[in-house]
């Protein structure tokens, strides 16, 4: 069992996963007004956020991460989309947990206001982390484990 492999595709799941619960309650409030219904799919995407992150991040700490094992001439392409990827997921991170705290105070001017802008940020950022995993596992074999600055900067 390739640990490299299976923990990527387990967490990516469970990002597709925050991506459908996201947008299962955003029909939900937008459509239905359903408030409860929107609450617990919203909140179900973010605990589905977490634990992707708990396993990327476990990931990263205990095995590294994959380089990029496509040809050398898309290393440049591969590496400036990674980084508009990390930009994205750390603005979609920091938006996503601005949207619980004011969801749950019912601080919900600011919730609205900001609502659909992190939801739009946190959907590039499940498509472009699918898109990642595919490069790194589908696509090309994946390439050797490294830290975090040598993956990027390859």
């Amino acid at each position: 069992m390739d640990l490299n492999f299976i923990l990527p595709t387990i967490s990516t799941s469970f990002i597709v996963l925050s991506a459908i619960m996201m947008a299962i309650g955003l029909h939900k409030m937008l459509k239905k007004r359903d408030i409860e219904g929107h609450d617990k799919f919203m909140t179900l995407s973010a605990w589905f956020a977490l634990i992707f992150f708990i396993i990327y991040l476990s990931k990263t700490i205990f095995l590294g991460n994959t380089m990029f094992g496509g040809p050398e001439y898309l290393v440049p392409y591969y590496v400036t989309f990674l980084i508009s990827h990390i930009i994205l997921s750390t603005t979609g991170g920091v938006l996503g947990g601005f949207q619980v705290f004011t969801g749950k105070k019912r601080i919900l001017a600011k919730h609205r206001k900001v609502g659909m802008f992190a939801a739009i940020v946190w959907f590039l950022t499940a498509i472009t982390g699918v898109m990642v995993y595919v490069l790194l596992y589908v696509l090309y074999p994946g390439g050797e484990t490294a830290g975090l600055l040598d993956a990027i900067l390859h």
